[in-house]
Parts: C-alpha cells; sequence; structure tokens
C-alpha cells in the first residue's frame, strides 16, 4: 500500500450454467409481455472473455424462443439509447454490475430512484425471492417523512405478480398510478411537498376505491 506501483484488482466469475438460467428467464420474460422484445446488455468489445461467452449463450438460447425479436447492445451505448430512444427498449437482461447502473438510469430517467421496484427473483422458485425498493438505506432523512414510498408499493405489485396473485396485482397497480399522477401527492424528490404519510394514506384511500369498483363490477377481489 502507498507503493508507486500499487495494483488492485477485481476478477468477475460467470458460469454457463448461470448465464443459461438468466438468458432464458429473460427470453421467458419477454415473451410474457405484449412486444415481445428483448435486448442483451453486453462488453464484449472490452470484456474478452466472460462477455464473449455470455453473447454467445444469448445466441443459443435465442433459437429456443423464435417469437421472441432480441438486440445485442453495448452497455455504454445502451445509457445513450435509454436516454434518446427508451421506446425502442422493453425487456433488458445484463450482468449485475452493468444492470446495477442501467436500472439506476432507469429510475432517474422515470423520475426518481425513489419510485422504482426489483426483485431477487429464483427462476427455479426453490427459494423464496425477495422485493424491495431499487434505493438504498437513507439515513439522512431517516423519521423526517421525506422518503418516497412509492418504490415499496410498486415491489408489492412485483410481489403479487411473481405469486400468481394477478388481479390483486392490477389493483395495486391502478392505486399507484392514480397517486403518480396527482401532483399534489409528490414527495420532495419528485419536485412535491407531500410527505411519506400523506402519500401512504392517499394510496390506502385510492386502493379502498379500485377494489370496492372491482366488487361492483363481479371481479374477483384478492385480499392478499
Amino acid at each position: 500500500q502507498g507503493h508507486p506501483i500499487e495494483a488492485a484488482t477485481d476478477v468477475s466469475m460467470m458460469t454457463r450454467a448461470g448465464v443459461e438460467r438468466i438468458m432464458r428467464f429473460a427470453f421467458k420474460l419477454a415473451r410474457s409481455r405484449p412486444r415481445k422484445l428483448l435486448t442483451v446488455v453486453t462488453k464484449s468489445n472490452a470484456q474478452r472473455h466472460a462477455m464473449v461467452m455470455w453473447d454467445e449463450i444469448a445466441l443459443q438460447i435465442s433459437k429456443e424462443f423464435p417469437d421472441v425479436k432480441w438486440d445485442k447492445e453495448l452497455v455504454d451505448a445502451c445509457t445513450a439509447r435509454m436516454v434518446n430512444r427508451p421506446a425502442t427498449l422493453d425487456t433488458l437482461v445484463a450482468t449485475n454490475l452493468h444492470a446495477d447502473i442501467l436500472s439506476d438510469l432507469a429510475a432517474a430517467l422515470a423520475g426518481s430512484l425513489g419510485i422504482a421496484p426489483t426483485g431477487n427473483i429464483d427462476p427455479e422458485r426453490r427459494y423464496p425471492s425477495m422485493f424491495e425498493p431499487i434505493h438504498g438505506s437513507a439515513f439522512d432523512i431517516m423519521g423526517k417523512g421525506l422518503a418516497n414510498p412509492v418504490g415499496t408499493f410498486w415491489s408489492l405489485v412485483m410481489m403479487l405478480e411473481h405469486l400468481g396473485e394477478d388481479a390483486a396485482a392490477k389493483q395495486m397497480m391502478q392505486a399507484i398510478e392514480s397517486i403518480t399522477a396527482d401532483q399534489t401527492l409528490h414527495t420532495r424528490d419528485l419536485g412535491g411537498r407531500a410527505t411519506t404519510a400523506q402519500v401512504t394514506e392517499a394510496l390506502c384511500e385510492r386502493l379502498s376505491g379500485v377494489t370496492a369498483r372491482a366488487h361492483s363490477r363481479g371481479e374477483d377481489v384478492d385480499h392478499a
């Protein structure tokens, strides 16, 4: 330490089994969505070993999903594409490092890190999956009523979808869309003045309204 030629290195490890698993999950997810569109994010022009394998496996797995349209994008070019041509993107698959950066950019483009959800999913469902807001801890605003709770609510939507509770997920999402469309319910990170409690109370009220309307139409209502 402190030597003029001090050096450090980080080694990333990819296995064929791991890459095949995430690629297959990504193609299945893209297939389940209306546009059936997948972008494989890579950096194989610079990372000439692991990322080349990543690309090769993406091509191999794509043959199992002929109905999914897919393309490949370098991670740095993908950041520009997300800003300039977001409509050309739908489902993205990337390494943990690349996706960590891109997901924060996506959340910022949508308005704030405070609204984005995330899921740590076991595709085989052998172990429990975990859902949480994309942002980390913010001890500097703890207890001040400044945190945006939408990321937590949206994470619940993802969890309900994962559990097959589609009706409940839809009702929750409708309530979220209702409060985010109301500028008086924007927290400070979105340029508003609403508190965490105010947004939460409003969501509970909207959710009750969504549920009541579903009851009146005779739709299934899941109170999960």
